[in-house]
């Protein structure tokens, strides 16, 4: 199971700030895909992802047991 948390405008869509899927392991940009599609979270393109609160690369494997965050962009003053 992954954990998958989700920040700012990203939860306000979803309506949630966290959810689980029952996944094996799977690249962050496939999980990106999957979510995209399952869950119409259009926005994932312009995110950071962090695995185990380190950032990741779209190449990067994402296994049983991983917390994956979503950060969208944010700006300020």
């Amino acid at each position: 199971m992954i954990t998958v948390l989700l920040f700012a405008q990203l939860q306000e869509e979803m309506g949630k700030e966290r959810f689980e899927l029952e996944i094996n392991e799977l690249s962050v940009q496939d999980l990106k895909e999957l979510i995209k599609q399952n869950y119409n979270l259009n926005q994932l393109d312009h995110v950071m992802v962090a695995i185990n609160e380190e950032y990741a690369l779209p190449s990067d494997i994402v296994s049983q047991g991983d917390v994956v965050a979503f950060i969208p962009p944010v700006s300020g003053g």
